[in-house]
């Protein structure tokens, strides 16, 4: 018979004809790891969802800059991009996907502290970091977060990083720092508020990546995110009650904007939020954080190009080569055929099948 091969977990999968076997509850189990013979989503797709978030991000980023520059709080600015961006979330699934928006009640105070510690904070810390200082050295600031990410997974989680998935991400920090243009900052003299905003960040980004797959073991991808933004949404929108610099509920709406404003307002809620961190949190489903965060320092370069050819800004040698080292951090993840087991996809597919046999 033809021999049909399929990947999982990093391992290559021989099947012959058409034997299945049942899928265990134990991962990493021989009879699991011979079950599924076709793993739900491909992991490329997962980089490449993550570079098409990352374009977004750049674009978000120079938007929000110029929107502090006419006038606009980062407070403000927070509240009306998930207020906005909840409501439009909420009414697309309402229409397309209502079955996304059933939880139970016992996951309710792990969806409270995804939105209120995580989503809440880094959009926030963000947005203060680039008010304060350049936008590229709070991108660099944020993009730590792929550091924190695999120390965690490393320390805490336990889980095993291949050397290529070490390198990679060495080369994206390096690349960062590089093509950001950071070596011509007097980094001690920058706003020392700003700096320590942006460390924040990136520790919000790596907590909120490292806690939302955690959620998508049991949920999907977008459920999570609706889940975290509403509650973020909800956290600014009654911040005021504990802390009176932040804006009182909704007061970000009674202030005046002009229609260029508006435009670019809209496009943060929309290609800024939603858009990109759904497909941000599609690719931790598909890749987990690790990879996903190494993959998201592509935001720099975006930042980069987008300058190079609408600025008209030229990259210096160094930029170049940071260009170089974070697209080899990228192009090194996808050399092996991994499909690591962990992967919330994975974990939930396995799950399905385990209810469906128990059933």
């Amino acid at each position: 018979m033809a021999e049909k091969m399929s990947f999982t977990g990093g391992l290559v999968v021989k099947c012959r004809g058409k034997r299945h076997l049942s899928v265990a509850k134990n991962p990493d189990s021989v009879e699991t790891m011979n079950s599924i013979s076709t793993p739900p989503g491909i992991p490329r797709r997962g980089y490449l969802y993550v570079a098409a978030a990352a374009l977004m991000w750049a674009v978000s980023g120079s938007s929000a800059k110029y929107l502090f520059a006419h006038g606009v709080t980062p407070f403000e600015l927070v509240q009306l991009r998930l207020t906005i961006g909840i409501a439009l979330l909420f009414l697309w699934l309402l229409v397309h996907r209502p079955a996304l928006l059933r939880i139970a009640r016992r996951d309710i105070l792990y969806f409270v502290l995804l939105g209120t510690t995580g989503m809440a904070m880094v959009q926030f810390t963000y947005l203060l970091t680039i008010s304060k200082i350049k936008v590229a050295v709070a991108i660099l600031l944020q993009y730590l977060a792929p550091v924190l990410i695999a120390l965690y997974s490393l320390i805490f989680a336990r889980d095993t990083l291949t050397r290529a998935t070490m390198l990679a991400v060495a080369c994206a920090t390096i690349g960062c720092y590089l093509v950001v243009g950071a070596y011509n900052f007097d980094l001690l003299s920058l706003n020392r508020e700003g700096v320590l905003c942006g460390l924040l960040c990136a520790v919000a980004f790596a907590w909120y990546s490292l806690y939302g797959e955690k959620g998508m073991h049991s949920y999907h991808p977008w459920t999570v995110l609706f889940y975290a933004i509403l509650f973020a949404a909800i956290f600014w929108n009654s911040a005021h009650l504990f802390w009176k610099a932040a804006p009182r509920p909704f007061e970000a709406f009674s202030v005046t904007y002009s229609a260029s404003a508006w435009g670019l307002i809209l496009y943060i809620a929309i290609l800024g939020t939603i858009v990109p961190f759904g497909l941000y949190f599609d690719a931790i489903n598909l890749i987990r954080s690790t990879r996903a965060s190494i993959t998201a320092t592509l935001e720099p370069i975006s930042a980069g190009i987008i300058s190079y050819f609408f600025l008209g800004e030229a990259l210096e040698p160094l930029q170049i080569l940071g260009v170089m080292l974070v697209l080899g951090a990228v192009i090194l993840l996808q050399l092996r055929h991994e499909y690591d087991y962990g992967t919330p996809a994975l974990i939930r597919h396995r799950q399905h099948v385990s209810d469906g046999k128990s059933a």
